[in-house]
């Protein structure tokens, strides 16, 4: 009995270590619920009240799920596990936003080789701080030990999160317009995108992450970590500005597939666009990676998101308005382009992405030093 009673333990899974991760995350965790969170913290499943989609005509619920990829190696180089959160709410969060969604809430989930409380502690933490900026409730989450399948300093981390939209606020291709202009929101750097070509660049250089760099401007590791920089409530302020009512037309997330080809998803089909480089300089970081690779920022325009996290496609009339908006409100923001629709040769252009047979994008000339 002795022998069985041990057995899990001998597996390698520690239920102590968890229970203590668990109470340790519990005040960060609650500390993101509003009333509407029903039941607390430590339920099965989370329960939120949405009484209040009854004052819509129509609701749209808008679902996203996503994980932060292999940025989380460069964590576990360096054993720095309180900024990975804020990339995994970006990354979903930040995609309900694309269609004019209000977050309501989102659960999370951990694997692990090995539970240290206080790792998956930071973990959660700094999930938890995204989500009270985005107003998103995290009303659950999972953090499962596998032993044997990951080593153990080894994690992964993903999430889902689901918001609303009315039916008749839904943003999307189908309001775009002829002469539309492309906003260009910045990006805080990397986001969580391009990190298996960013690893494989610095290991061919044999850079360790724990270096200290004068060309990245300090530990290699630490500037790579930078956050990811939460748009959702922003946009969701400019949305809702009584004077730049219906102003936005569309929103698009640049993360995997790059520059071009997801703003092409939000533009319809028979529409291109020319993103003129010239309007912004990319971050030292990625013409440092980019050195090091002996290659371009061009080459890279399909893999990170040199500069841009977020595109608006806006009314011409409001985009002055709307860029002021956002530039005030902490999200640097440039005129990128326009929207032109018609028939013209789309040779160099890229056409639509993951499914998607929208516009037509290209870049051209060149960047700002």
């Amino acid at each position: 009995m002795n022998g069985m009673s041990n057995s899990y333990a001998q597996a390698g899974v520690d239920t102590h270590a968890g229970d203590l991760a668990v109470e340790l995350m519990k005040a960060a965790v609650s500390n993101t619920h509003g009333p509407q969170v029903v039941g607390g913290f430590g339920g099965f499943a989370g329960l939120f009240d949405v009484s209040a989609l009854k004052q819509f005509e129509r609701p749209l619920l808008a679902t996203s799920t996503d994980g932060v990829g292999t940025k989380v190696a460069i964590a576990q180089a360096i054993d720095k596990h309180d900024t990975i959160g804020q990339d995994l709410v970006g990354m979903v969060v930040d995609d309900i936003i694309v269609v004019g969604a209000r977050p309501l809430f989102m659960t999370d989930y951990i694997a692990c080789g090995k539970v240290v409380p206080e790792r998956i502690a930071d973990i959660v933490a700094g999930i938890a701080r995204a989500c009270s900026d985005t107003g998103t409730a995290l009303v659950g989450g999972e953090t499962a030990e596998h032993p044997g399948l990951l080593g153990p300093d080894d994690y992964d981390v993903a999430g889902a999160a689901v918001g609303a939209v009315e039916a008749d606020a839904l943003l999307g291709a189908h309001l775009v317009e002829d002469g539309d202009v492309v906003l260009a929101l910045e990006s805080s750097g990397l986001h969580s995108n391009g990190f298996s070509l960013v690893r494989h660049i610095l290991s061919s250089r044999g850079i360790d992450y724990s270096d200290t760099s004068a060309e990245f401007g300090g530990v290699v590791g630490e500037v790579l970590l930078e956050p990811t920089r939460l748009y959702t409530s922003p946009l969701l302020r400019v949305l809702g500005e009584p004077a730049l009512a219906g102003a936005v037309h569309s929103l698009s997330h640049v993360t995997g597939g790059g520059i071009a080809a997801n703003l092409a998803r939000v533009l319809p089909r028979g529409s291109w666009v020319e993103l003129e480089r010239s309007t912004w300089s990319p971050a030292p970081v990625f013409r440092v990676l980019s050195d090091l690779a002996g290659s371009t920022l061009e080459s890279s325009e399909g893999t990170w998101n040199l500069g841009i996290g977020m595109f608006a496609v806006v009314r011409a009339d409001a985009a002055a308005a709307v860029a002021a908006a956002l530039t005030a409100d902490g999200i640097p923001t440039w005129r990128a382009g326009v929207v032109a629709i018609g028939t013209r040769d789309l040779a160099g252009f890229e056409q639509g992405a993951k499914g998607v047979d929208g516009g037509a994008v290209r870049l051209t000339g060149a960047f700002a030093d």
